[in-house]
């Protein structure tokens, strides 16, 4: 008791916040309920599967070499924490196979919780013209994921120098792909977010999710301008500040649900793209009028690549955070 009291009177002159510095954003209110426990409440429909947790592994890891260990480490934390996840790139499995069990995660993560596949659009684009789609839907089958994921990346492969040629408009790949299966679908960007046009067509197909993939995360454009030779760098250097944010774009999802209720299709977002952590992910599927999940690709990465229990430290601080807000935080303006 006595040192408590000493660092409260040594910390008390550090631990001030000016009025200009608090968060114009929520109400808070101390009154109405009990402190929660560790884990928040929440629930959310996948592909069929109850997630547990307002966090999705996004899409990381591709074909590095550390994939497994880092797939490993958050499949793990899936199963703890009851969250769906996106895998990396699956291309490097039809072309090198071997790599499969660095991907074979539903041991891991139980029967209960969505895993999906990520493919591109050029992938995708490639699998209609040559009529191998099957190859895709039996890696999903071996993998025994719940659905696919696709990642319209047209900035990114037209800066890449091995990048693919986009020669058909992704939105007619993605309607070619709904009419040939029926696997749940997810669709999603590479780090500049999508406009309203975009949005509105994506959201009156029939999907699992949209995820927004905003600007505010790793920027794919970006990071293949550093891999580019000076004077390409100079003179495309303005576009990788071109994109919406994540608020932007759940702002432009309510008014899309609001204008046309009756033409949207999508069951859920993902929000991802920057997104600092629980409070600034609270903020935003509050604000939602879509059911929505936070994605997370960066935060995570970090912690896996450096051991499962940095993860999982990470994560239990992250739903003990919402859980707080959940209990006693409200928004001034939804």
């Amino acid at each position: 008791m006595k040192d408590r009291k000493k660092d409260h009177i040594n910390l008390a002159f550090d631990a001030q916040i000016r009025s200009a510095e608090l968060d114009p954003r929520f109400y808070y209110e101390p009154l109405f309920t009990i402190h929660p426990g560790d884990k928040p409440e929440f629930n959310l429909t996948i592909a069929g599967k109850k997630v547990e947790s307002p966090f999705w592994v996004s899409s990381m890891t591709g074909g590095t070499e550390k994939a497994g260990s880092i797939n490993r480490n958050l499949a793990k934390a899936c199963a703890k924490y009851k969250m769906g996840m996106g895998l990396g790139s699956c291309r490097i499995l039809l072309e090198q196979p071997e790599h499969l069990p660095d991907f074979d995660l539903r041991p891991l993560m139980g029967d209960d919780l969505p895993l999906f596949v990520n493919m591109g659009i050029p992938q995708l684009q490639e699998a209609r013209q040559k009529n191998q789609l099957d190859q895709w839907l039996d890696l999903i089958h071996r993998l025994r994921a719940d659905g696919i994921i696709i990642h319209i990346n047209p900035w990114q492969e037209w800066m890449q120098p091995e990048g693919d040629l986009i020669n058909h408009p992704p939105i007619e790949t993605l309607q070619w792909l709904i009419d040939q299966c029926s696997l749940p679908i997810i669709v999603k960007e590479v780090g500049q977010g999508m406009g309203p046009a975009s949005l509105k067509a994506l959201l009156e197909l029939p999907l699992e999710a949209v995820d927004f993939a905003a600007n505010g995360g790793t920027n794919f454009m970006l990071v293949e301008l550093l891999r580019s030779d000076e004077e390409k760098k100079d003179v495309f250097s303005e576009l990788t500040r071109i994109g919406h944010s994540a608020e932007e774009m759940v702002d432009m999802t309510n008014h899309i649900r609001e204008t046309s209720p009756d033409s949207i299709r999508c069951r859920n977002l993902i929000i991802s793209g920057g997104i600092s952590g629980f409070l600034e992910g609270y903020y935003l599927t509050e604000k939602s009028s879509f059911p929505a999940l936070i994605g997370q690709a960066s935060a995570l990465l970090k912690r896996a690549l450096k051991s499962y229990d940095d993860l999982d430290h990470y994560l239990n601080l992250q739903h003990r955070g919402w859980a707080l807000c959940q209990n006693y935080l409200t928004l001034k303006n939804k």
